[in-house]
C-alpha cells in the first residue's frame, strides 16, 4: 500500500465480535474451563505467594527510605537525581503492584489484616472507598460495555467511533497531556461520577462523605510531599525537594497511565453495546473481558513495575487472582483462544502506546471508522 492510499476497510466479519461466533454450548464450555484455571490457581495458593507480596512491600518501603535520605541532600545534583529515581521507582511500585492489587482483594486469602482490601490504602489521591466502587465493581463488571463502562475513555475521551462526537473532543489530544500528568488527580475527579450526581443517584449525604474523603486525602498528599518532607531538607533544600516529589508524582502518574491506557484503548480491543450483554452467561462474560482487553509484552522488571498489568487479559479474567500467578497461566488462556479462535491480543509498549495515540489524535475529530482487529490466535 503507497503512503497515499487509505487503509483498507475493514470487513463485516474482521469487526463482528468473536462472542457472536461461538455456539452457547461453546460459551458454556469456555466458562468451565476458565473457571477452572481460577479455581486451580486458589487452591494452591500459599507460601511462596504470601514471600511475593511481602517481599515487594519491603522493597517499596526500603525505596522510600532511601530516596528520602538522599534528598535530604537534594541541593546536590547527583543526590536530587539519584533520590528522585528512587523514589519514583517506589511510588509507582506502590501504586502498581501493590495498592493497586492489594485493593483488588488479591491476597485477601491470606488473612492478614496488614495486607488486606478492607484495610489497605494507597500513595493516590483516589479514597480506596470510592476506587473501589468504580474499578473494581463498576469497570471489571461493565468493562467495555458502553454507556455502562465509565472507563472507557474516563467520560472525556471518544476511543471508540461509534461514541457520539461532540465538538469538546477537539482538545483530547491536549488535556489527554493534563490527563497523564496528573492522572491520580484525574481518577480521583473521576471516582466522584458527576454524572449520577446530576442524575441525582447520589443523596446529599453521599455527596458530602465523598467529597470529604477526597480533600483528606489531597490534604494528606500535598502536606506529605510538598510541606512535610521538603521541610526535612532545611531552609535551602525546601525547593529542589519538592520539586523532586513534584517530579516523582508526575513520572508514576505518567507511567500508570501509560500502562492503564496501553491495557484498553488499543484498536485491537473491542466494545459492547448494552443490548449484547443482556443475557450475558458467566462464558459470555469471560469472553467479554478477554476481548476488551489487550497485553503488553516486557521482561520481568517491566511486568512487576507495571503491576503486571502487561497481562492486562488475565487481570480481566481473574482481577481477585495474585498479580505474580498471571505469567503462569497465561499459555493455558492461550491455548483456550486457539482451540476456540478467540484473539489474544498481545503487543509490544511501542505499539500498543502508538495505536492509543493514533486512536486519540484521530477521534478528535468527526467521524473515524474501526480498526481492523486482531484474527484467532494461532500460537508462536
Amino acid at each position: 500500500m503507497s503512503a497515499t492510499e487509505a487503509p483498507p476497510t475493514p470487513s463485516v466479519d474482521e469487526l463482528q465480535s468473536p462472542l457472536a461466533r461461538l455456539t452457547d454450548e461453546q460459551i458454556e464450555e469456555l466458562g468451565r474451563e476458565f473457571a477452572a484455571i481460577h479455581d486451580e490457581v486458589f487452591a494452591e495458593l500459599g507460601d511462596r505467594d504470601a514471600r511475593y507480596i511481602r517481599s515487594m512491600i519491603e522493597l517499596h518501603r526500603r525505596l522510600v527510605v532511601l530516596s528520602r535520605v538522599l534528598l535530604l541532600f537534594s541541593r546536590r545534583k547527583p543526590a536530587w537525581i539519584a533520590g528522585t529515581t528512587m523514589l519514583s521507582l517506589a511510588k509507582i511500585l506502590e501504586n502498581m503492584e501493590i495498592g493497586h492489587n492489594v485493593m483488588h482483594g488479591q491476597w485477601d486469602w491470606m488473612n492478614d489484616p496488614q495486607i488486606h482490601s478492607s484495610k489497605w490504602d494507597w500513595d493516590s489521591a483516589s479514597t480506596a472507598e470510592a476506587w473501589k466502587h468504580s474499578h473494581n465493581y463498576v469497570h471489571h463488571t461493565y468493562t467495555n460495555i458502553r454507556g455502562k463502562d465509565r472507563d472507557l475513555g474516563y467520560e472525556i475521551m471518544r476511543i471508540d467511533p461509534q461514541q457520539k462526537w461532540h465538538p469538546v473532543y477537539l482538545a483530547q489530544p491536549f488535556y489527554n497531556i493534563l490527563l497523564m500528568a496528573f492522572f491520580e488527580w484525574g481518577v480521583a475527579v473521576h471516582d466522584l461520577d458527576f454524572q449520577a450526581i446530576r442524575r441525582g443517584e447520589k443523596s446529599k449525604g453521599q455527596i458530602k462523605r465523598e467529597l470529604k474523603g477526597m480533600a483528606g486525602k489531597a490534604r494528606t498528599q500535598i502536606v506529605k510531599d510538598y510541606l512535610a518532607f521538603p521541610a526535612l531538607s532545611g531552609r535551602k533544600g525546601f525547593k529542589s525537594t519538592l520539586k523532586a516529589n513534584f517530579t516523582a508524582n508526575i513520572v508514576r502518574n505518567a507511567w500508570a497511565h501509560a500502562i492503564i491506557f496501553c491495557g484498553h484503548f488499543p484498536d485491537q480491543t473491542y466494545t459492547f453495546s448494552q443490548e449484547e450483554t443482556e443475557d450475558e452467561t458467566r462464558g459470555g462474560f469471560y469472553v467479554r473481558q478477554l476481548l476488551g482487553a489487550a497485553n503488553i509484552e516486557g521482561s520481568p522488571l517491566f511486568h512487576v513495575l507495571s503491576g503486571n498489568l502487561g497481562y492486562q487479559v488475565e487481570h480481566h479474567l481473574y482481577p481477585d487472582m495474585p498479580s505474580s500467578r498471571y505469567s503462569e497461566i497465561a499459555p493455558r488462556v492461550k491455548d483456550i483462544c486457539e482451540r476456540y479462535e478467540l484473539p489474544y491480543n498481545t503487543g509490544p509498549f511501542s505499539k500498543q502506546w502508538g495505536s492509543v495515540m493514533r486512536t486519540i489524535a484521530r477521534l478528535a475529530l468527526p467521524g473515524g471508522a474501526p480498526r481492523p482487529k486482531p484474527g484467532p490466535y494461532r500460537g508462536g
